[in-house]
């Protein structure tokens, strides 16, 4: 459900292919891997922490309008835990860039009402930024909007390892049985066991893999790849991807006859 119509309808009136945003059904949740900062900062001759500052403000536009349009959940893949092993100037910029963008853009987090969430090995963080993102958390914590996962020191195989880890010292403790782990116990393990799975995941800047992301959970996700570089990604574009994602037919192992009946 629109949140926000007066500014779904400024947005489709500036670009009238946008138009059945206004009666579309959304996706619940939506992913993205925020890529090719570098790659643009490097064509405009400029610093790498040039291309991480201008993707804020990507952060920004992709937030409200997922926040207006009424998805439920956005998750921004900004930290990989391969990414610790750049060089350490560029992880000394992304660690203060991501403390300040979140404080920074707290206002505007509470204006909207969205929430933010934090998932990842947060003990690798300084503590500089991790008290930063500890309070914007903190402070949008009655907010009944957006849920914004923010994915932070992440990396899929971590989260499986550890969601392995805490199954395994319950089966030792004879809290739960080896034979009782299926699928539903295993996913209340993950990091993310309290939100749905995507319904879309999108990445930037033309690659075509998801590099360690939400491999449990997007096994049934819609995936969309965009030549576009992250600073560059704006509302018309990711509005065009959104009624893309409307005209895919999701079968979850069915057949489209067995969803058309349903």
């Amino acid at each position: 459900m629109i949140r926000d119509r007066r500014k779904i309808e400024e947005l489709c009136e500036a670009h009238p292919e946008l138009s059945e945003l206004l009666t579309a059904q959304m996706p619940r949740h939506v992913a993205m891997i925020m890529d090719g900062n570098g790659r643009w900062a490097k064509q405009k001759g400029m610093p790498r922490s040039a291309g991480h500052y201008e993707g804020v403000k990507s952060v920004r536009r992709v937030t409200e309008l997922s926040s207006d349009v009424g998805v439920d959940y956005l998750t921004l893949y900004a930290f990989s835990t391969e990414n610790w092993n750049r060089p350490q100037e560029e992880v000394d910029t992304l660690m203060h860039l991501i403390g300040i963008a979140i404080e920074q853009e707290l206002p505007d987090l509470m204006k909207n009402n969205v929430r933010l969430y934090l998932i990842g090995d947060l003990s690798r963080i300084p503590n500089e930024a991790l008290n930063r993102l500890r309070g914007a958390e903190e402070a949008t914590r009655e907010n009944t909007g957006l849920k914004l996962l923010m994915c932070i020191s992440y990396s899929a195989r971590w989260e499986l390892t550890e969601a392995a880890r805490r199954l395994s010292r319950r089966v030792a403790a004879g809290e739960i049985s080896a034979d009782a782990i299926d699928e539903a116990v295993f996913a209340d393990h993950l990091a993310t066991a309290e939100f749905p799975d995507p319904d879309l995941l999108i990445r930037t800047a033309g690659d075509c893999r998801v590099s360690n992301f939400l491999l449990w959970q997007i096994a049934y996700s819609e995936l969309k790849f965009t030549d576009t570089l992250w600073p560059d990604f704006d509302k018309p574009e990711y509005g065009r991807i959104l009624l893309e994602y409307q005209h895919r037919e999701r079968r979850f192992g069915k057949t489209s006859e067995q969803i058309r009946t349903n």
